[in-house]
């Protein structure tokens, strides 16, 4: 065989341009799997933030490559490089047909295989090459490659007799086609039965398939916990919470949101009746698993900006920086325990249906790179009642400049307005029903006394990466109340601060410490309610972690005379897919 093809280089250059154009080819065939491999790597998630939902959806294209890969033998793992060949003359990522070798800009007269190129070129025009005009030609060939290059040009080749190029075509051209034609034929006739039958289960498999548009990103949460010490009246709780998100995009650039979610999780009450232990896996719409529509949103890019647009379920930091790295995770199962500890409790002041946009200044990269948030959320938009609706209910009204200073400094000015109904608590988080607030005290919560009332907060928040294994984060609110009945008005305060160490004892696990102090109203004559918070997630796998954590709180209910602490101890375990 390597004698045979020895004769063949030197009897024509034909034959080497077709063992040079192949290489190219196999190169284009290469460069589509890898595009196809970049999908793959899409999202999984942090979905949620505008800046996450940039990120490409993955099709299921590629996920049908991976079933057929998954079910080669050793005998038949040939089916991975026909499936890579059965779109040959059909790459989008390879240039139309070349005039002239001098095209290339990875070729010289120096090299080599100059003058077979040039010859496939100018005498038979069966050579293309890559977008950025390259021809990438060295690399190794298998047979089979070189058989499914060998077939493209013995096409070409027919091509021109058809049109009686004689001259072009030369009588000893075809005879030593005919003998390597003739030498390969086995893998010819393998190649044509494989596609087949990889174009058979493909179909079979398309027509089975879910969606190609959309994807599925699920996350199951359980989680065990307890609250110890004197200030405590609940038993040990074994809670669930499940979230199902189909991610669906129609450009590649955008995504619609639609999410399930079940769970049976609720916060565990402290002696005074008071919440502040609250952990984000208790942030569910139902506490008997049954399934709600948790959440409907849709981002999509309008030039250099991203919007947002949330029919239900929307919160502010699903569009805005909230400059917590390794503690906020969206409220899941891979983040800080509490919902106080995953983010400031200024972007839980409102929530619901409205939208928001983020404007980014400048081309981005490295350096100075400012942005403006600016954002619309109303809890009660669904409601056609009085005092209710869209701009009538309960509304907050968010703007936060962002500024980013390289790759290790993040800081933000929040400034969020909000308009309350009587009896609405002001850390909601869009959800109308709640009356104990998603966090802080209860007098954090209603400084209204059940009146309607006017809020004007204030954040500042900051984040410090001096390394690949620290993380510095933290956050000050400040809140003006402005009560609409009499002796009603307040000031709310808060503040926060954490340390993460990332990869702490193996890679992908976080250790995280954190200490503030809850909303609470200035002012009032009992003790402020100090949080302090450690957790270690240990990630088993790409898909399973297990937190545990402990969260001790002095003084909850900010009570005077009550200074009994609580002590919460959780053991949680996360699975995503």
């Amino acid at each position: 065989m390597s004698h045979l093809l020895w004769k063949t280089l030197v009897l024509s250059p034909v034959v080497l341009g077709v063992m040079v154009l192949v290489s190219a080819k196999a190169m284009a065939t290469g460069v589509a799997a890898s595009s196809e491999d970049i999908k793959l790597k899409t999202a999984q998630a942090e979905v949620p933030k505008a800046s996450d939902a940039s990120r490409l959806i993955q099709t299921e294209q590629p996920k049908v490559a991976r079933l057929l890969i998954a079910q080669k033998t050793d005998d038949n793992q040939v089916l991975e490089e026909v499936n890579r060949y059965s779109s040959e003359g059909k790459n989008q990522n390879s240039l139309s047909q070349v005039t002239s070798v001098s095209q290339f800009s990875d070729v010289q007269p120096t090299d080599w295989a100059f003058q077979a190129l040039q010859s496939l070129v100018e005498r038979y025009g069966c050579i293309a090459g890559y977008p950025n005009s390259t021809y990438r030609g060295n690399r190794a060939l298998t047979r089979y490659e070189f058989a499914a290059g060998l077939n493209a040009c013995l096409d070409r080749v027919n091509e021109l007799i058809a049109t009686a190029t004689a001259d072009l075509v030369t009588k000893q051209d075809l005879a030593t086609l005919q003998r390597l034609q003739e030498e390969f034929s086995a893998e010819l006739t393998t190649l044509r039965g494989r596609v087949d039958a990889v174009e058979a289960r493909t179909a079979q498999l398309e027509a089975n398939q879910f969606s190609t548009t959309t994807k599925l990103v699920g996350e199951a949460i359980f989680a065990v916990t307890d609250n110890f010490g004197k200030n405590d009246n609940n038993n040990t709780v074994f809670q669930d919470r499940v979230r199902l998100d189909l991610q669906t995009s129609f450009t590649g650039k955008d995504t619609l949101h639609t999410r399930l979610a079940a769970g049976n999780a609720t916060p565990l009450s402290l002696r005074n009746g008071t919440f502040e232990g609250t952990q984000t896996f208790n942030l569910s719409p139902t506490t008997n698993n049954g399934v709600s529509v948790d959440w409907l949103s849709y981002y999509f890019p309008l030039g250099n900006s991203q919007v947002y647009v949330a029919a239900t379920g929307g919160i502010h930091s699903d569009y805005v920086p909230t400059v917590n790295p390794y503690f906020e995770d969206y409220d899941g199962g891979n983040g800080a325990l509490s919902t106080f500890a995953s983010e400031s409790p200024i972007y839980r002041i409102g929530g619901g249906a409205g939208g928001g946009v983020n404007l980014a200044f400048g081309k981005g990269g490295g350096g100075f790179q400012p942005s403006l948030t600016l954002g619309y959320l109303a809890s009660q938009a669904n409601n056609p009642g009085v005092n209710t609706g869209l701009v009538d209910g309960n509304y907050a009204a968010l703007g936060q400049l962002n500024l980013k200073v390289g790759d290790r400094i993040t800081l933000a000015a929040t400034y969020v307005h909000g308009y309350h109904n009587g009896g609405t608590v002001l850390f909601d988080a869009g959800s109308a029903s709640t009356t104990t607030g998603v966090v802080g005290t209860a007098q954090a919560n209603l400084v209204g006394a059940g009146n309607p009332y006017i809020s004007n907060s204030y954040g500042f928040e900051a984040a410090f990466k001096p390394s690949e294994k620290l993380s510095i984060s933290g956050f000050a609110l400040y809140s003006e109340i402005t009560g609409l009945g009499a002796n009603d008005n307040g000031q709310v305060w808060s503040y926060g601060a954490g340390l993460a160490l990332p990869d702490f004892g193996k890679k992908g696990n976080v250790l995280g410490l954190f200490a503030g102090v809850e909303p609470y109203v200035g002012g009032n004559s009992g003790d402020k309610p100090y949080h302090f918070e450690g957790f270690y997630k240990y990630r088993v796998s790409d898909n399973i972690s297990i937190t545990p954590g402990v969260i001790w709180l002095t003084n909850p209910g900010q009570i005077a005379g009550n200074n009994d602490d609580a002590i919460i101890g959780t053991l949680r375990t996360t699975f995503t897919f």
